[in-house]
């Protein structure tokens, strides 16, 4: 037993030491800042994973949806909570998304929806129109959204070769192949 267990130790650390992280920047060309692009690594060979159990959140107030992009893995619940002191509502127009709409709520109530394809979805409101946002709804645990100068860190991934993508709601950006080995830096340019 005792034999076991420290291969078991042993095991886990090794796999943690064979870990590390793609970091860099997304330049958004003609836009004020480089926010809101998500970046992750493509499915590879191997088994897919699975959805966290906690739910992620998007909420609504000040009629803005926040955050404005939220990636999430395949099978991820997303529960939208009402903070205004008005009606809300949030549906999406795409088939990946299931076309869902989750009717009218109100302060404090919360509807969730289940996303179960690969896609990215933009989210709307039928009472406020000039409300927007964006779940991308990726097939690996691995991805970072920008910060405002373009940065971004996806943390303890695999050593191995992969395709890193970027997805950005008004721009467009070509995909890397990317060997991880430490820490590994890939830098994109999103235009029009």
């Amino acid at each position: 037993m005792k034999t076991t267990l420290c291969g078991i130790v042993l095991g886990l650390a090794t796999s943690l030491l064979l870990a590390g992280d793609i970091h860099g920047r997304v330049a958004a060309e003609g836009q004020n800042d480089s926010a809101d692009a998500v970046v992750y690594l493509a499915k590879g060979s191997g088994s897919a994973f699975p959805p966290p159990k906690e739910h992620a959140t998007i909420n609504q107030s000040s009629r803005i949806f926040q955050p404005h992009v939220l990636p999430v893995i395949v099978g991820t619940t997303v529960d939208f909570l009402n903070a205004d002191p008005y009606l809300h509502n949030v549906f999406s127009p795409e088939a990946c998304a299931d076309k869902f709409n989750l009717g009218t709520f109100g302060k404090g109530e919360k509807k969730s929806h289940t996303f179960r394809k690969e896609c990215f979805t933009a989210l709307l409101c039928i009472v406020h129109p000039e409300m927007e946002a964006f779940i991308a709804v990726l097939p690996t645990p691995y991805f970072a959204v920008t910060k405002a100068d373009g940065s971004y860190d996806i943390a303890n991934v695999p050593d191995g070769s992969y395709t890193l993508k970027v997805w950005h709601p008004k721009l467009k950006g070509k995909e890397k192949p990317v060997a991880v080995s430490g820490a590994t830096e890939a830098n994109f340019q999103l235009a029009r």
